[in-house]
C-alpha cells in the first residue's frame, strides 16, 4: 500500500509542477507589460513660454518631462506634484511626475528670466 501512496503523491507533485510551469510564462508576460516605461514628453522653455504649455495626463499615469531651456537659465516648478528643477540653457533635464486625482494643475518658471517672466506658466490637465 505504501507504494501506491508514493506513486500517487509523485504524480500529484509532477502534475503540480507541470501546471506551475504552464502558468509562469503568462504571469511574467503580465508583469512585463505592467512595468512599461513611462511616457516621455519633450518640452522646450524659452523666454517667456513653455512649449507645450498644456499637458493632458491620465490619473495615475507617470510621465517624464524632458525639458530643454533654449536661451537663458530657467526653472520648472509644479507645486501640486512637489516637483522642481533648474533648467540650464541647452541641457535636457528630465523631470518625473505622477498624475494624481483628476483636475487642473499649474506649472511655472520660478527663476526670473526677464520682463515677461510672470506670464511663463502652463497647465497639467489630469482626467
Amino acid at each position: 500500500m505504501s507504494t501506491t501512496v508514493t506513486t500517487t503523491m509523485n504524480r500529484r507533485t509532477m502534475l503540480s509542477w507541470m501546471m506551475a510551469a504552464a502558468v509562469l510564462p503568462a504571469v511574467s508576460v503580465v508583469s512585463r507589460s505592467d512595468a512599461a516605461a513611462p511616457r516621455v514628453i519633450p518640452m522646450r522653455a524659452r523666454r517667456f513660454v513653455f512649449i507645450p504649455d498644456r499637458l493632458k495626463l491620465k490619473a495615475g499615469e507617470t510621465v517624464v518631462l524632458a525639458i530643454t531651456a533654449e536661451d537663458v537659465m530657467m526653472g520648472f516648478s509644479a507645486p501640486d506634484f512637489d516637483v522642481r528643477a533648474d533648467l540650464p540653457p541647452g541641457q535636457a533635464v528630465k523631470v518625473t511626475l505622477t498624475a494624481g486625482k483628476p483636475g487642473s494643475y499649474g506649472f511655472l518658471c520660478d527663476i526670473f528670466c526677464g520682463s515677461g517672466h510672470e506670464n511663463m506658466s502652463g497647465l497639467i490637465e489630469v482626467a
